[in-house]
C-alpha cells in the first residue's frame, strides 16, 4: 500500500529484511533480529532516504528488549493466541509482552505532524485482548472487524472502526467492500484464506493511520501477491493442490486447515502434514493434534525442528490430541519421522486430484534443526521433488 502511494519502504520480517530494493538474510528461525542488527538495518534505510520502516515485532523481541530505541508511530496487532508459553510462562505474560509495542506509542519520541496510532482487532476479544489493548493510550485507535457493524463512527473520540461486508472467498482470491468513516471501497486480493480479510483490514488500518488515499490502498492490496511460505501454492503439471504454510500454532493451523477445506469440492479431502518444534511450547502439541483431527481428513505427523528432544516423544504428544478427536493410527493419521518421506507419502500415496495437501509449520524456512545443527531444508523443494516422482 505504501509503495502504491509512492513512498519508499524498508521492512524487517520473519522472511528477511528488505532495504533499498535488496533482500537481506536475517538468519535461521529469526523474526526479530537482535537490537544492534535492527539499528544497523534502520541506519541503512535512513541512509538511503527510506520514508517508512515496517517491522514485524515479536513477543520475544519485545520482552528481550531487541526493539528498544525504536520510535514506533503505528502499532498493529493481528491476534494474541496460545504461543511461546515456553518463554513467557503464561498467556497473560505473552499478552503483556505484545502490549509493550502499544505502550511505546506514548513514551517514544514524537515526530512532527505524526500521530501515534494503534490498530486493533475487534474479532480477537475472546480473552479480552481488544479491551486490554484498547485501554492503552494512543492519539488515534483504528479498530477493524470482519463482522457487520451499524455505525463506523465511534462515540469515543479519536476512535475509528473499519469493517468488511459482502466477503467473497474463492481459490482465486478475496473480494469485499471496506466500510469506514471515510467512505466505502471495493477491495480485491489474490490472497486466499478468509483470515486474510483480517490481515488486509489491519494493513488498511495502518494506511489510514497515515491517511493514505483510497486509490493507493485498493491498488496496494491488489498488487500484493502471496508471501513465501504463507498459503503458497506449489504449481505442478499433475494438477494436485499442494500448499505450504507457516502455520505452527493451534490458531494458525486451524485457520490453514479451514481454508484448505474451503478449497476442496464435496468429494475432496484435506491432508495435513506437520509436526511441532522441540524445546518450544509443549502445551500446544496435543491441542494441534486435536485441531488436525477435527479439521483434516488425514494427518501425517513428522519432524519440525526437533532439536535435542526425541522426535518420537514430540509426535506421541501430538497423537494424544488426534486420539481425543477420535482418530486412529495408520487409518486417519500416520507417523513418518522423515519429513521428505512424509511429504512424498502425502502426495504420491494419498492425494487425489480433488484433495488439498497442506504442508504446515516450516513455511519460508530454509533449514531444519536436529540436535544443535541446522540442516538445509525446504518444504517447497521437497514438494516439487515428490510431485516430479509421480509424473
Amino acid at each position: 500500500i505504501l509503495l502504491a502511494a509512492g513512498h519508499t519502504v524498508g521492512t524487517i520480517t520473519t522472511v528477511a529484511a528488505h532495504i533499498g530494493g535488496k533482500q537481506v538474510d536475517t538468519g535461521f528461525h529469526t523474526t526479530t533480529p537482535d537490537a544492534p542488527a535492527i539499528q544497523n538495518y534502520l541506519a541503512q534505510m535512513v541512509g538511503q532516504g527510506t520514508e517508512y520502516a515496517v517491522i514485524e515485532s515479536t513477543s520475544h523481541g519485545l520482552a528481550q528488549r531487541r526493539l528498544d530505541a525504536i520510535d514506533f508511530d503505528i502499532a498493529v496487532v493481528t491476534n494474541i493466541t496460545h504461543e511461546h508459553l515456553d518463554l513467557h510462562g503464561s498467556w497473560e505474560n505473552y499478552r503483556d509482552a505484545k502490549a509493550l509495542l502499544f505502550r511505546t506509542l506514548t513514551n517514544s519520541n514524537r515526530k512532527p505532524r505524526t500521530n501515534k496510532v494503534a490498530v486493533l482487532n475487534a474479532d480477537d476479544n475472546a480473552r479480552g485482548v481488544l479491551d486490554f489493548l484498547r485501554a492503552i493510550p494512543a492519539d488515534e485507535k483504528i479498530i477493524y472487524t470482519q463482522s457487520k457493524i451499524e455505525n463506523q463512527k465511534s462515540k469515543i473520540k479519536n476512535e475509528l472502526w473499519l469493517s468488511a461486508r459482502d466477503i467473497s472467498h474463492t481459490a482465486h482470491g478475496l473480494r469485499f467492500t471496506l466500510a469506514s468513516p471515510f467512505g466505502e471501497l471495493f477491495i480485491e486480493s489474490p490472497l486466499i484464506g478468509r483470515y486474510n480479510v483480517s490481515n488486509i483490514l489491519a494493513a488498511i488500518g495502518a494506511a489510514l493511520g497515515r491517511r493514505i488515499p483510497f486509490d493507493a490502498i485498493a491498488q496496494g492490496v491488489k498488487m500484493t501477491r502471496g508471501i513465501s511460505g504463507r498459503m503458497e501454492r506449489i504449481e505442478n503439471a499433475r494438477g494436485l493442490n499442494v500448499i505450504v504454510d507457516f502455520a505452527h500454532t493451534p490458531y494458525a493451523l486451524e485457520n490453514a486447515l479451514k481454508t484448505a477445506r474451503e478449497l476442496t469440492n464435496e468429494n475432496g479431502r484435506v491432508i495435513a502434514v506437520f509436526g511441532c518444534a522441540g524445546l518450544r511450547d509443549v502445551q500446544k502439541r496435543a491441542w494441534m493434534g486435536e485441531i488436525s483431527g477435527a479439521c483434516a481428513d488425514i494427518t501425517i505427523l513428522t519432524a519440525e525442528d526437533p532439536r535435542t528432544e526425541a522426535l518420537a516423544d514430540i509426535n506421541a504428544q501430538i497423537a494424544e490430541g488426534l486420539h481425543k478427536a477420535g482418530r486412529t493410527q495408520n487409518k486417519d493419521y500416520f507417523i513418518i519421522d522423515d519429513r521428505a518421506d512424509a511429504i512424498n507419502f502425502a502426495i504420491n500415496k494419498l492425494a487425489a486430484s480433488n484433495d488439498v495437501v497442506m504442508l504446515c509449520g516450516k513455511g519460508h524456512e530454509r533449514s531444519m534443526c536436529f540436535g544443535a545443527t541446522e540442516y538445509p531444508w525446504s518444504d517447497q523443494d521437497a514438494a516439487r521433488r515428490a510431485l516430479a516422482q509421480g509424473i
